[in-house]
């Protein structure tokens, strides 16, 4: 048991350290996606590429932290402010809202699978706590926009900027962005191709909740 317990710990760490400096190119979820389409008899969908985060629009991030997680710059992984407010709407019967940060869905998305349960999380708690740890804001952030589901088969800012709108990521536009995080909640229900009405009104809101968010700075060229 104590062999089983380190080696956990060793090789958790390990990569960890690992994916703070290499690119992530797949992920449990793109695998299970892709096991899935072959179960329905269909050939697999995976449209991924890495680009780093200065090679995205300024907007994305801003995008992503309007839509998904407004404190994302100032917490330690975890919203308890997001949480509490779950806690009571489910404790009064009304709609139940994700507590989840951005730094949590990056936990899941690059080292564990989407079926929720008390096993996924914990270790999601724990995965998020290394990488706040290890990988910093930015880096998590960089993670995060390259391994999101953000269609059928798509993952990624730069995929999902060349499918649906035949450009490279660093040159979407601020409506762009905000448009692709209003399909965020459910990619696979909402396409930032060819927009709902329930879309385009959450894209109207992110863009002006896009106005409180700090934009990341950009690195100079080497």
């Amino acid at each position: 048991m104590r062999r089983i317990v380190l080696l956990f710990f060793g090789s958790t760490i390990l990569a960890v350290f690992i994916y703070k400096w290499c690119p992530v190119y797949i992920t449990p979820l793109m695998i299970i996606r892709c096991v899935q389409q072959i179960g329905n008899g269909e050939m697999p969908r995976l449209q991924h590429t890495w680009v780093p985060l200065d090679s995205m629009s300024i907007y994305m991030p801003v995008a992503v932290m309007a839509s998904e997680d407004q404190r994302f710059l100032d917490h330690n992984g975890f919203d308890f402010i997001e949480i509490n407010k779950a806690i009571e709407e489910r404790r009064t019967g009304k709609r139940n809202r994700g507590g989840s940060t951005i730094s949590q869905q990056t936990a899941k998305n690059v080292f564990l699978w989407p079926k929720s349960s008390w096993l996924r999380k914990g270790l999601e708690v724990y995965f998020t706590v290394l990488i706040e740890f290890v990988w910093g804001k930015e880096r998590i952030m960089e993670v995060y926009l390259n391994s999101i589901e953000m269609g059928d088969g798509i993952y990624g800012t730069e995929a999902i900027a060349r499918q649906h709108f035949g450009r490279r990521s660093i040159a979407l536009t601020r409506p762009n962005c905000a448009l692709i995080a209003a399909t965020l909640p459910n990619p696979l229900k909402f396409s930032s191709k060819e927009p709902s009405a329930y879309v385009l009104k959450r894209q109207t809101a992110i863009m002006t909740q896009m106005r409180h968010i700090d934009i990341f700075p950009k690195k100079p060229n080497k």
